[in-house]
């Protein structure tokens, strides 16, 4: 299957599901065009027709396997219907309970369902119930994130859990090169999964002001500023632009509702508000105070220093790897 292959794929790469339209057909069909995983994400609202859409897109400029990430805290029962009429090669599920009763529907579709856990407890809970793989997202990771743990103290934990259940461990949070891929094989996953560095890709549908920041700042914060009314109680970690340094001590008593629009967005085909302290990130349509908009990001976003095709990150990741085990560890 090629280098750390997992899950049917050629390489043990992971593009993540970029919300909230990130990730577009362009971006991961690029990403399945050169042997990985790459996710669409689903829309935070019933859009079956619109992901229906999304899906088939991606298959005109793909005819690679390729999966969509669904956030449970949302509607989402249509969606994933919709996901699995249409038979993509993988579901994957975050912040929600992934019950026996889902697993079997994606099985019975032919679709394989990939849950990502933020904790040790949360593993457990998803190991009986037969899913086909287990992302573990460390508190570095860009985004939302479910857990408070380092990736290096909780990944090894997971693989030790599932070590005679030939449930592949994927490894995400805060890796953007081949150093990292190297660390967590170490740690004993089969894979990695990465959100930042493929949003700082020429297919990403990320704002290019969104892009340049994340080549230009090189500092983050675990935080709960951004989407408080709209998504209470999900931290997430965010450039330190000029603006969330302003905010940052935000009382805990506002968020977004009752603040000034300071942009619009078109999100899966619905043009949106973007008031300020909104959870929602500058996507390639957005208009307005992008400076003054979340940014997510993971802690290894200093490690990012240019703009490169989807491919491009791959390429340099399995050739890196390979060349760091080969030349640097095996005497």
């Amino acid at each position: 299957m090629g280098w750390r292959g997992i899950l049917g794929f050629d390489f043990g790469i992971v593009q993540a599901p970029l919300g909230p339209d990130i990730s577009g057909p362009e971006l991961v069909a690029a990403v399945a065009n050169s042997g990985c995983l790459g996710f669409l994400r689903a829309p935070d609202w019933e859009a079956p027709d619109h992901l229906r859409e999304l899906i088939r897109k991606t298959r005109t400029l793909t005819d690679k396997p390729f999966g969509v990430g669904v956030v449970l805290a949302f509607p989402h029962a249509e969606n994933i219907k919709a996901i699995l009429d249409e038979k993509v090669a993988v579901l994957q599920v975050y912040w929600g309970e992934c019950s026996q009763d889902l697993v079997l529907q994606a099985h019975r579709a032919g679709v394989k369902i990939v849950p990502q856990v933020g904790s040790f407890d949360e593993a457990k809970k998803v190991v009986d119930v037969g899913v086909d793989g287990i992302i573990v997202q460390g508190v570095e990771a860009g985004g939302h994130i479910i857990g408070r743990e380092g990736l290096i103290t909780l990944l090894p934990r997971v693989v030790d859990l599932v070590r005679d259940r030939n449930i592949p461990v994927i490894a995400g949070g805060g890796i953007v090169d081949e150093r990292g891929y190297v660390a967590a094989l170490a740690l004993g996953a089969q894979g990695i999964v990465l959100g930042t560095r493929f949003v700082a890709t020429d297919e990403s549908y990320a704002h290019p002001t969104y892009k340049k920041k994340l080549v230009d700042l090189e500092r983050t914060a675990y935080t709960d500023v951004f989407g408080r009314a709209r998504w209470p109680g999900a931290p997430h970690r965010v450039l330190e632009t000029p603006f969330f340094q302003e905010w940052r001590n935000l009382p805990s008593d506002e968020n977004e509702s009752n603040q000034p629009v300071i942009g619009y967005s078109t999100i899966h085909g619905v043009e949106k508000e973007v008031r300020r302290f909104a959870g929602t990130v500058p996507n390639a349509t957005t208009t307005g105070d992008i400076e003054s908009m979340a940014m997510y990001a993971s802690a290894g976003v200093g490690l990012i220093n240019e703009i490169i095709p989807a491919s491009e990150v791959i390429k340099r990741l399995v050739e890196g790897a390979q060349s760091l085990i080969n030349k640097q560890f095996a005497a």
